[in-house]
């Protein structure tokens, strides 16, 4: 069932760079995320100072390979795997150790079957998808991924069986007699092929599925299968028939105690030794190898090794009839006799090295053959950290300062983290590895491709829940800089606030002005209207912030309180020298309206910026001039003309509105004080 996996080293075939007039090209790779490589040629330093020299047409064009492993993980199937595992993963991190021995074993069952649950789940799947596909080397992927998850689920029910649910010793045989029974489904295809005949007993599989239901303890099947021979009635098979059903079988259920049990089953054997040293059977061969079996006698599970499909099964079997309440400790003094009827040492696989280490209680060879012959780290790292937490695995640190746990855990979340969604499982995994789990998730969110701003989204919440403020200010940075690039004001000034950097605040405040200096209003205000304190991250996202608050004033009708406003951003000197004039250009309507609004002082506080622009303009005016020479067909020299008709307009607009509210402020402040 398993030896059968290959586990040859693949190798990616990249095509050999071009030797371009004899220069040579070599190749180059840079880490991606996780178990991600990129490779691109890349030429010698002689090379790449000929190609400096060359025209841009003449250099050859570079290729990059994305080369990725332990890719067995991402389909939507083993996808749907890895995230089920993961909430189980998740409530075990949850679990108490200071509840007492006995609820403590029951929960860690529990959670061992949740887990074997999902590799149920997947491999039912995958076995769907296999008859619903018709591409054969999609087929195929689907059977080795079947085959692999049918020796996973087989090694973790063991471990469960021996570490698990017997933590603290005891008889467990009729715990791995159901472990053959779900594994090891041979007995009832040859009890299927036996019934298909209209007689089964002629059946050339009869015999070898009911000796198969007996090396399983399955007595009630083969005495079924005995119950159909025409000479059930007979006196032989009347008496084997007897043996099978007295024969006892040790459960927590029964009643009796381990003395009593044993007691019991060794007075049944005596009877059926009894029965095979009288000869009961002498003239039923078939029946007289079932009685040997019962009489646990080793040569007949020699005889019968084909039966066994494994010797693991030859080992359970013979401990069934010779030793039914041994212990899990004790079984590894019996393999030995086991391995050599099927062959020796030498025809060990990797599922029977894996078997052979659980069996002898070598949990770290158990983890270590896994870990190095099983195309994932999905097993190693899920049975480690559930055996961390029965108390069964020795935490030794390794060689660079992490325990095997956290190692194992590492690696998985590594295998992870280059998939497109997976990624979040994996960061999850990271939070529980105290020792490098922090680093390894910085190192990795600095690399996960930023291609739509949901995805950042999640990234974003991801670095603020670990605490990396710095790679969170990274992506708002990175996220900020794209949405400027498309266009997106707002969203560009989202990103910037949630950055905290003020430099790129100034500039998109900037941006937003030179916007309303040519639309004549303001984009996205929703987002200006309601920026709060995080206005004060630069002067000139303040102003931007209290000049859209004049609008809304302007607009409200609260024509005081606007003014006030206008006023003190020109004094207090936020805005840029260029939008003054679009600040007193604004204050024109006010200046109009029937009820004085500008107090005197106000007045001539305006008429004092009005000055210094108009000074200003003179002299950019003359320094223009100094640098150019007029031309009569220059279009850009008529534009500029327009534009300074249109300004020297605003100015004496300007002018006369200031000196007719300085009038009115005046007699109206004359009748105040009067």
């Amino acid at each position: 069932m398993a030896s059968e996996r290959d586990n040859d080293v693949k190798f990616l075939d990249i095509p050999s760079p071009p030797n371009v007039h004899g220069l040579d090209i070599g190749l180059k790779a840079k880490w991606g995320r996780g178990n991600q490589l990129y490779v691109f040629p890349s030429p010698s330093e002689a090379t790449e100072l000929v190609f400096e020299l060359r025209r841009p047409q003449q250099q050859p064009q570079a290729q990059i390979h994305e080369v990725r492993w332990n890719t067995d993980m991402y389909s939507p199937i083993t996808r749907k795997l890895v995230n089920e595992s993961h909430n189980t993963f998740k409530a075990l991190q949850k679990f108490g150790s200071e509840i007492n021995e006995t609820n403590r074993r029951t929960q860690l069952v529990k959670f061992s079957r949740r887990y074997r649950s999902v590799m149920k789940a997947c491999v039912i799947d995958l076995q769907t998808s296999i008859d619903g596909t018709i591409d054969e080397s999609e087929k195929q992927e689907f059977m080795g991924q079947v085959q692999l998850f049918e020796i996973i689920e087989l090694i973790w029910s063991l471990c469960e069986i021996l570490f698990i649910e017997n933590l603290k010793g005891g008889a467990i045989m009729i715990h791995l007699l159901d472990w053959v029974k779900w594994h090891f489904t041979q007995p009832n295809e040859l009890c299927q092929h036996a019934l298909q005949e209209d007689n089964p007993e002629n059946s050339s599989f009869y015999w070898d599925a009911i000796y198969s239901f007996v090396l399983q303890g399955r007595v009630g099947d083969a005495r079924s299968l005995l119950a159909l021979h025409s000479l059930k009635d007979t006196d032989t098979f009347t008496s084997i028939d007897e043996l099978l059903r007295k024969m006892p079988i040790y459960a927590d259920f029964s009643g009796l105690t381990l003395g009593e049990f044993d007691l019991k089953w060794r007075y049944w054997q005596e009877e059926c030794a009894r029965r095979l040293d009288d000869g009961d059977f002498g003239h039923q061969k078939n029946l007289e190898t079932i009685c040997k079996i019962l009489c646990g006698e080793d040569q007949v599970f020699v005889d019968l090794c084909d039966l066994c499909q494994s010797w693991y099964q030859m080992v359970i079997s013979k401990h069934l009839y010779t030793n039914p309440t041994v212990k899990a400790f004790d079984l590894q003094y019996h393999i030995q006799p086991c391995i050599d009827a099927f062959g020796g040492n030498s025809q060990l696989a990797t599922l029977d090295n894996i078997i052979h280490a659980a069996l002898e209680f070598d949990i770290h060879q158990v983890i270590k053959e896994s870990s190095a012959q099983l195309s994932n780290w999905w097993f190693s790292a899920h049975i480690t950290d559930l055996l961390h937490h029965a108390g069964q695995l020795d935490l030794q640190k390794l060689n660079f300062g992490s325990d095997l746990r956290e190692f194992l855990l590492l690696e998985y979340s590594t295998s992870l983290m280059s998939h497109e969604s997976l990624w979040q499982v994996g960061a999850s995994y990271l939070n529980h590895c105290p020792e490098f789990g922090r680093a390894y998730l910085e190192h990795y969110v600095e690399r996960i491709p930023l291609t739509t701003e949901k995805i950042a989204q999640k990234v974003l919440r991801l670095c603020e829940q670990q605490e990396l403020y710095e790679s969170a200010r990274s992506i708002c940075k990175v996220m900020g800089m794209k949405a400027l690039q498309n266009g997106r004001l707002g969203s560009a000034l989202s990103w910037c606030l949630k950055s905290k950097d003020s430099t790129f605040a100034t500039y998109l405040s900037e941006k937003f002005l030179v916007e309303y200096t040519d639309r004549g209003d303001f984009s996205n205000l929703d987002i200006i209207d309601n920026l709060g304190p995080a206005m004060l991250l630069s002067n000139q996202l303040t102003f931007l912030g209290k000049y859209c608050e004049f609008h809304k004033m302007y607009a409200d009708g609260d024509f005081k309180a606007a003014a006030s406003l206008l006023l003190s951003l020109l004094t207090a000197r936020l805005a840029p020298k260029s939008f003054w004039m679009v600040l007193l250009t604004d204050a024109l309507p006010l200046l109009e309206l029937d009820d004085v609004i500008f107090s005197s002082e106000q007045t001539y506080e305006l008429m004092h910026i009005l000055e210094e622009i108009s000074l200003c303009d003179r002299l950019e005016n003359v320094q223009a001039a100094n640098d150019y020479k007029e031309t009569e067909d220059n279009k850009s020299d008529s534009k500029n003309k327009a534009k300074l008709e249109v300004e020297k307009e605003k100015v004496e607009l300007l002018k006369i509105g200031l000196a007719r509210n300085l009038a009115r402020a005046i007699v109206v402040e004359g009748n105040v004080q009067t």
